[in-house]
């Protein structure tokens, strides 16, 4: 399937903001993406207990200063894409989740959930509290008329989902478990819709909708997480 200038189930290379470009206004039926935090994110740092060799290159940070222009440039292009039906999750640690919500607001995003995701643990601290959860965001384009699918009788907004860790891997510094992403575009996709993910990274957002029937499309900056992304599909 093709979308303007770009085809469906494929990962693209380059700037999502400029790829999202090419797609034609009110062509996606959902978004769903974990950006950059704007943290000083260091992805081979020894606090997450892996071999550094196995962790791939080419992260980009957003410096904090500019995390809020950040966000309201790639959430303009994917409001424009959104359906009016659609609807879109964004993860955000809580460091500069003010500037997400912003952004939203300012765009005219309606907020229906504010999710947490709890995994099992996270980087050892000594003089605060342990940061074991990422925030994700459930907006809509207009809160009269969006899907949800009920697949659990009692959906909750707390997620408990264990990291994944991939042993004597190729990976990407950050990387969503497939359970979770899988859940999370059976809530909100129908079989044939199609999900955009701007931050594709390993392909997770990809892989799930591969093996739930949805079409899928993403853009990512550095080449060697799409062939591993590639890898993963095939």
């Amino acid at each position: 399937m093709k979308l303007g200038k770009l085809e469906t189930n494929k990962i693209h290379h380059g700037n999502c903001i400029e790829l999202m470009k090419n797609l034609p206004a009110g062509s996606i039926d959902h978004i769903l993406t974990d950006p950059p935090f704007a943290i000083e994110f260091k992805a081979k740092q020894l606090s997450y207990n892996r071999k550094l060799g196995n962790v791939l290159k080419g992260y980009g940070e957003i410096s904090q200063d500019k995390y809020l222009d950040f966000s309201l440039s790639w959430m303009r292009e994917a409001f424009r894409v959104l359906k009016e039906t659609g609807s879109m999750f964004v993860f955000s640690g809580w460091t500069n989740l003010k500037d997400i919500l912003i952004a939203l607001d300012e765009l005219g995003f309606t907020t229906v959930n504010h999710l947490i995701w709890k995994y099992q643990f996270g980087v050892f601290t000594k003089k605060k509290f342990v940061t074991s959860h990422y925030h994700i965001l459930f907006v809509v384009k207009d809160k009269k008329s969006y899907k949800f699918n009920k697949i659990d009788h009692y959906p909750e907004d707390v997620l408990t989902v264990n990291r994944e860790y991939w042993k004597g891997k190729k990976k990407t510094p950050t990387k969503l478990p497939l359970e979770l992403v899988d859940k999370l575009v059976q809530y909100t996709t129908d079989p044939g819709d199609i999900v955009l993910d701007p931050f594709m990274g390993s392909g997770t957002t990809a892989v799930a909708c591969k093996q739930l029937n949805r079409h899928w499309l993403g853009f990512e900056l550095v080449e060697d997480y799409i062939t591993l992304a590639n890898q993963r599909l095939e």
